[in-house]
């Protein structure tokens, strides 16, 4: 287990000015990858032979302290920490329990984690110690087999293990599923009724475009505009006025009482509210998903030990954050809309 002191707090208790994109978006969401690497290898995500990153590369966990603190002093409430899956990165507790003095003070809302739960049952109950409330859950079958084939080297029964650790340990549960035509779609009923069966959400996602895999993505595409209209039949799917800070639209399910999301960047753009930007393990900055531009934020942190620099880069770079993404799922096989794989982004 690794402890560590933050090397800088110059950010800390400072009076930085919030970070406001062109569109005057104020951004108050992070995302942070702590890793490229994953110990499953899903279908629509990662291809089976992946290249990861040099050690060097990749920021410390002071660095990412550093950088996360940073955000914080310009308004950032929600840190999402993401992979490749988090979890696999040894030490990567001592994060947790670091940023936590941030929830401590007030100034960040919530810190959470999406994760693929191999790892969750092991960690549960210090997630819980280090303040994570709730964190998002990738489970896109509940076939052993089916979940196999679509993570390539995933064990069903583990993972449902770390779900039950989790809701153990007091942390609420949203469960994300991509739908997958023809692979998992016939599903989605069932995955509704076991989540909503035990508390947790559930949001669907329109699979994105995003890095060369094997699979032919627009034969993985299923518009979610579709799913709701079949769900519909099934279920009486009512609107409700609730957020998370993230880009999904959620209804309320009468039948079952649980709530179910919808992320749809191809069918319905989810824009126009963003107030997030995500920043890769390397401490590259990514204003859109869906865009190629970035900023290098590794440079100004291992460049000096004040933030001078650092604060600069990163208010430089939200103006020019753009309005939206260009994801399109070509049928004729083009190339996706960006080239770097999702586990490199973060989730």
């Amino acid at each position: 287990m690794s402890i560590f002191t933050p090397i800088a707090k110059a950010s800390e208790g400072s009076s930085q000015s919030p970070l406001v994109d062109p569109f005057g978006r104020l951004i108050s969401y992070v995302r942070v990858s702590v890793t490229d690497r994953c110990d499953m290898r899903c279908v629509y995500c990662m291809s089976e032979d992946m290249n990861f990153l040099p050690k060097r590369d990749i920021l410390t966990f002071e660095e990412l302290d550093r950088l996360c603190s940073a955000f914080v002093a310009r308004g950032v409430r929600r840190l999402r920490i993401t992979g490749g899956e988090p979890l696999v990165r040894r030490g990567v507790m001592g994060l947790f329990r670091s940023l936590s003095r941030h929830l401590d003070s007030g100034a960040l809302e919530e810190l959470t984690l999406t994760t693929n739960g191999s790892q969750l049952a092991g960690h549960a109950a210090d997630l819980a110690a280090a303040g994570v409330r709730r964190l998002n859950l990738s489970l896109d079958t509940l076939d052993p087999a089916k979940f196999k084939s679509i993570t390539r080297w995933g064990d069903l029964a583990q993972v449902l293990r770390g779900a039950d650790a989790a809701q153990d340990a007091g942390i609420a549960l949203k469960i994300n599923m991509v739908a997958l035509a023809g692979v998992n779609d016939d599903e989605i009923p069932r995955m509704l009724e076991w989540a909503h069966r035990r508390g947790a959400d559930l949001t669907l996602i329109e699979v994105m475009p995003l890095g060369k895999i094997e699979a032919e993505r627009a034969h993985q595409f299923l518009p979610l505009n579709v799913v709701e209209r079949r769900l519909s039949e099934l279920y009486t799917l009512q609107p409700i006025d609730h957020r998370t800070g993230g880009p999904a639209r959620y209804v309320r399910v009468a039948e079952t009482g649980g709530r179910l999301g919808f992320i749809t960047p191809h069918t319905h753009n989810f824009c126009e509210g963003c107030n997030r930007v995500r920043v890769t393990c390397t401490g590259t900055l990514y204003m859109c998903l869906g865009q190629e531009d970035a900023a290098d934020l590794r440079a100004p942190l291992r460049a000096s030990p004040s933030d001078e620099l650092l604060n600069e880069t990163i208010a430089a770079a939200i103006a020019r954050k753009p309005k939206g993404h260009d994801f399109v799922i070509n049928r004729r096989g083009a190339k996706p809309a960006v080239t770097r794989h999702m586990s490199v982004t973060g989730g």
